[in-house]
């Protein structure tokens, strides 16, 4: 058997494997870099202009997403913001925000003064639970901004019968989510309002900075549109008037990181195709080693595989003596030794961190998350190359490995004195 890497034996996964041509993310071609002159060459830098790049763009993702409009704005998280904003929810009511997310999706309600109500998760999804949301409600709340984590689509039937029977604002967070499918529609057409984000490191990137916001009603299309650009209205304007109708702030997208999307759009559905191919092969091999639980994918929806979570089972591996989260601590060491880059995703679950702790919950109120981060890892980044199939099979190689130790891996957890990582985090204050 092949001694492993962290006990003195030879790394399965090289920096040759890891070559930027097989794993960098985005992938820069010409397209980029002509669009980038064309906004260079046309003057046309922001979105004042009534048909430039950010215009383009906009038209361009409501038409693949299945929505009325899209407006473009300078990021994910003020996406979120600007959605709850156009819908005029008063300051002081409540949202409810998944347990087990990116802060981003809670800061966008704190930014308007809004109370983010935390709700536990899906254990197999890892999306908000239904069940749970709606036992959440209150006579003071007002939406619910569901997270289509990893890239899942969320159970947006469920969602959309609770939004109506209690007359809530439904809000798709899909900054993870660009291209997946919910019974035969994109993620971004399922709410009242949609959020995307276009950060350098998702499905559909922009080089830096960037966010979409799409529905089908005008009014909230308006609305978006005049707070984007301290609440003047642009929109079929041959001239700026510099007339601010309503108190709003500055977060315009740039033309250039529109010319930059729009590249990407062109090959995003290549790129998808690629990396489903790629991600299949590889977890087909994963999930067969015992107690690896690999991501399930609903057959109403697709996945857009923007994060591979993978959760340990320790019984299933013949440690079921061990507590889950000191096996996956000994699993991270050993895997990361073999050159695997998995890591945690969140350390403790949104409630827990220092930023919420005044709204009075406890991390530990929400057992599902908390359960999720003790016994997963995730991969990030890598796969979402569309050459990335040779190095995630180099991966599986390294999984494999690594999984021919478990004897002696399970006999070192088993020895840890183990706490908890979000009760660590939570402790630590970080």
């Amino acid at each position: 058997m092949t001694k492993l890497a962290m006990f003195g034996g030879t790394r399965t996964v090289t920096a040759q494997d890891a070559d930027p041509a097989l794993i960098g993310w985005p992938v820069v071609t010409d397209a980029e870099r002509e669009g980038a002159l064309r906004v260079f060459d046309s003057g046309q830098f922001t979105s004042n202009n009534t048909d430039g790049e950010v215009q383009l763009l906009e038209r361009e993702w409501a038409r693949y997403v299945g929505t009325a409009h899209c407006a473009a704005v300078s990021n994910g998280t003020a996406a979120i913001e600007l959605a709850l904003a156009a819908a005029g929810i008063e300051p002081g009511t409540e949202v409810l925000v998944p347990a087990f997310t990116f802060i981003a999706s809670a800061i966008g309600p704190v930014q308007r003064s809004l109370r983010p109500v935390f709700v536990d998760i899906d254990p197999v999804t890892f999306c908000m639970d239904p069940a749970a949301a709606e036992a959440a409600i209150t006579p003071r709340t007002r939406a619910v901004i569901v997270v289509h984590l990893h890239g899942l689509p969320a159970d947006m039937t469920a969602f959309r019968a609770l939004a109506d029977r209690h007359g809530l604002l439904l809000v798709e967070d899909a900054a993870q989510s660009h291209a997946a499918t919910y019974q035969g529609a994109r993620t971004g057409s399922l709410g009242d309002i949609a959020t995307f984000s276009l950060n350098v490191v998702k499905n559909l990137p922009t080089c830096g900075e960037g966010g979409l916001v799409t529905t089908d009603s005008a009014e909230l299309h308006r609305q978006v549109e005049l707070r984007r650009q301290f609440g003047e209205q642009l929109q079929g304007a041959k001239e700026r008037d510099y007339r601010s109708r309503l108190l709003a702030g500055n977060e315009k997208l740039s033309a250039v990181q529109a010319s930059f999307a729009r590249a990407q759009l062109d090959r995003l559905d290549a790129y998808h195709a690629a990396r489903t191919r790629n991600v299949t092969a590889f977890l087909d091999r994963v999930g067969a080693l015992p107690g690896i639980l690999t991501p399930h994918t609903p057959a109403d929806r697709t996945h857009a595989w923007h994060i591979l979570r993978l959760r340990f089972d320790v019984a299933a591996m013949g440690h079921a003596g061990v507590e889950p989260g000191a096996m996956r601590s000994m699993l991270h060491r050993a895997l990361r030794a073999e050159g695997v880059p998995v890591q945690p995703y969140q350390v403790v679950p949104l409630p827990g961190q220092p930023a919420f702790r005044e709204l009075g919950h406890r991390a530990e109120d929400f057992p599902v998350t908390c359960e999720v981060i003790e016994d997963s890892l995730t991969l990030q980044r890598w796969h979402l190359n569309p050459a990335s199939g040779p190095v995630l099979q180099r991966i599986a190689d390294a999984f494999e490995k690594v999984w021919g130790h478990l004897d002696v891996l399970g006999t070192a957890a088993a020895g840890q004195n183990h706490r908890p990582a979000w009760r660590t985090a939570q402790k630590a204050g970080v």
